[in-house]
């Protein structure tokens, strides 16, 4: 009995190493799509936020 779980945990780091390696593979094909991707700072500004007077007092009380 002892035997099958030692198998378990052979096969559950050979399962372990096989995604590990899938997922870099993924990571490595995707990263110089993602290097492309426009930033956030170049998407138009939205203008449904406007930080008035009384959101500046607001995030000056947090940090006190």
């Amino acid at each position: 009995m002892k035997k099958q779980a030692s198998d378990m945990g052979r096969r559950q780091v050979l399962k372990t190493l096989a995604l590990g390696s899938a997922a870099g593979a993924v990571a490595s094909v995707s990263a110089p799509a993602l290097a492309a991707a426009p930033k956030a700072a170049d998407a138009p500004q939205s203008s449904n936020y406007r930080e008035t007077e009384h959101i500046r007092n607001y995030y000056a009380s947090l940090s006190k």
